[in-house]
């Protein structure tokens, strides 16, 4: 015997669900007028983020059947897709920031706007895609476990945060933080792996294992760096204005300059510098540079004469 159905009065309920949204708008003085989303989807940048992926190595992250000789029609056609889908998203982004700023734009200059973000973005995709072979080779030669280069793009969850972080950072730098922010917090929710769009990372970049890693927003890392699981790269403090309102965007995380090494569960706070070539023991608690060369531990710290802490 079935169950009976069961009738359910959503009436109320989407009657009080309309009440606290049009607060919530009337709060952010937000307008109540019919149309479109107002801001980007996280699902169509999902899928943009697939594409790109792909279409930046297509025989490994591509679809299952795809052949060498079909390769730069799938690329092609591809590329066509995702970027006439992030310029959508572009446009969203960039009317959302100029009625934030109470800008008045008509659809013709967001649209311009949105094509020339989407344009720079795409030219700089030959450069993204050499940057990341140099961060695949890192964890291949950075892994002992690591049997070819193929296996380390195909698994590394390292890898997967950083070919979001390079689209992430290129979408950031031209101007749409929002589109960067939602890439990079869909790869931190897939990978345990947290690194702000805006973090400025060097070639041949490797991240170990990775999980619980935490990368802010100032951050400066330098070439062939490598960190293990648990590392926080994050702010000591935060600056506030004259009416005690958090400052963005000031200097704030570690520089971490060439050649460093950052084992697991070590944190680095503040805006300090990580000397060329040093190494960063586990579980250290640092707050100070240290020079170039050093090793640091929890207990010691061996280095040329300068100033450092443990």
């Amino acid at each position: 015997m079935s169950e009976p159905l069961l009738t359910l009065d959503l009436a109320p309920v989407v009657e009080q669900l309309r009440r606290a949204r049009h607060r919530w708008r009337d709060a952010q003085q937000r307008p109540r007028e019919p149309g479109g989303r107002e801001l980007p989807s996280r699902e169509a940048l999902s899928a943009i983020v697939a594409g790109l992926r792909s279409a930046l190595f297509p025989m490994r992250l591509g679809p299952a059947d795809l052949r060498q000789e079909h390769e730069d029609y799938y690329v092609g056609h591809t590329l066509d897709t995702v970027l006439h889908g992030l310029i959508a998203q572009v446009r969203l982004e960039l009317s959302h920031a100029a009625r934030q700023g109470s800008e008045v734009r008509g659809d013709a200059a967001l649209h311009e706007q949105a094509v020339g973000v989407v344009a720079a973005f795409a030219e700089a995709l030959p450069g993204i895609r050499e940057r990341l072979d140099t961060d695949v080779q890192a964890a291949f030669h950075g892994d002992p476990a690591a049997r070819s280069v193929d296996e380390v793009l195909l698994c590394y969850p390292g890898i997967e945060a950083i070919i979001a972080h390079r689209i992430a950072h290129a979408l950031y730098r031209l101007g749409t933080p929002l589109i960067a922010r939602i890439v990079a917090e869909q790869a931190h929710a897939q990978t345990g792996i947290d690194i702000h769009p805006g973090a400025r990372i060097g070639a041949g970049f490797f991240i170990d294992h990775g999980t619980g890693v935490v990368i802010g927003e100032t951050a400066e890392i330098g070439e062939r760096v490598r960190i293990y699981q648990a590392v926080t790269l994050g702010a000591k403090s935060f600056a506030v204005d004259a009416d005690g309102h958090l400052r963005k965007g000031a200097p704030r995380h570690p520089v971490v300059e060439d050649d460093v090494v950052i084992y697991a569960g070590a944190t680095i706070l503040g805006r300090v510098t990580i000397g060329r070539g040093s190494v960063i023991g586990g579980n250290v608690w640092l707050t100070r540079s240290v020079p170039p060369g050093s090793t640091v531990t929890q207990a010691t710290l061996r280095s040329e004469p300068g100033p450092a802490a443990a």
